[in-house]
């Protein structure tokens, strides 16, 4: 939320607070901040969350329903479950969707919590009610388009709903299950489960072919779901230590427009006489900035010693306000 917008919110529920309780039981004004401040973040998450998970379960159902579906393609995970078995049997796919994903919503009760069940098991229904009552158009025959346009629509529905707290497929609740029980990786038990699934396809499906082909739309929805949730700009922690620090610190905050942390350290290794003490520099940038920086410090000191290592997401701080320089 704009904090122009959060500040004006938070002023009038202060007042609200006042204008409901009696003089004498009026608290300090710092507390009444704190509770319009908290019923703000509340509403805004929850309003945030609503809105990503609806676009989330249109882009699914398009998805399935104009590209997937018609042409008889499958997808990894729960869906792809639902998709053979309406292919092979001919059973409702909104039936199968909730039937399939509720035993996976009931791990995610205990494994994750009860929100995250509850969110969850509301988008799946409603991902099933939009698919049994939307009409949406089919839109190619061409599998090559049905694989990429298919694949991109789901994983951003799949995405969408994971950003805005919920899950459209179990598949992940029940890798992160197992992980934990048996020692492998989630990553590992996805590839393991959809292996499994695409080997039925291939035998269910009319040919080889499709199944090939929904190996791909597979691909692409693991894709679309991963930039979804990561974003493009894939941000990049960098630890600078070198002896011209002030330059370097003055440079990223004048010319590139970043933040910095300074932190004292000391050198490790050192065999002759007592340590070296240093100041560390720690920023994080956009990989586009990345070759921007290193020419930038190779100018001031050619012998900083920089560590790059990637970052998933960053919440505050200048780099979502500033703009590139």
């Amino acid at each position: 939320m704009l904090p122009f917008f959060q500040r004006v919110i938070v002023r009038e529920t202060v007042r609200l607070f006042r204008r409901n309780k009696k003089k004498e039981h009026i608290e300090a004004d710092s507390e009444l901040k704190k509770k319009a401040l908290h019923r703000v973040v509340s509403i805004a998450y929850i309003v945030k969350g609503f809105l990503l998970i609806s676009l989330g379960i249109f882009s699914a159902a398009f998805g399935l329903k104009s590209f997937l579906l018609p042409n008889k393609f499958v997808d990894g995970g729960v869906t792809g479950i639902s998709l053979l078995m309406n292919h092979a049997f001919d059973f409702s796919l909104s039936f199968l969707i909730v039937i399939l994903n509720i035993p996976f919503v009931l791990l995610a009760y205990t494994q994750v919590g009860k929100r995250f069940a509850i969110r969850s098991i509301t988008s799946i229904i409603g991902l099933a009610l939009v698919i049994a009552l939307v009409d949406f158009p089919q839109v190619t025959h061409d599998k090559l388009l049905v694989a990429a346009f298919g694949g991109i629509f789901l994983g951003a529905g799949i995405g969408l709903s994971m950003r805005g707290g919920a899950v459209l497929d179990g598949t992940e609740i029940l890798a992160i299950y197992i992980s934990r029980a048996v020692g492998f990786t989630v990553g590992d038990v996805i590839i393991v489960f959809n292996i499994f699934i695409f080997l039925v396809a291939a035998y269910v499906l009319p040919t080889i072919e499709i199944a090939l082909y929904s190996m791909l739309t597979y691909f692409i929805a693991s894709k679309t779901v991963d930039f979804i949730i990561e974003g493009v700009e894939e941000y990049v922690g960098v630890t600078i230590i070198s002896a011209k620090h002030e330059e370097i610190r003055s440079m990223l905050i004048n010319e590139m427009g970043r933040g910095v942390t300074l932190y004292q350290g000391s050198g490790g290794y050192n065999t002759k006489g007592p340590s070296r003490n240093y100041t560390i520099i720690y920023t994080i940038i956009t990989r586009l900035e990345l070759p921007r920086l290193r020419k930038e410090v190779d100018e001031i000191d050619p012998n900083t010693f920089m560590v790059m290592t990637g970052v998933k997401d960053i919440k505050g701080g200048m780099i979502k306000k500033r703009a590139l320089k």
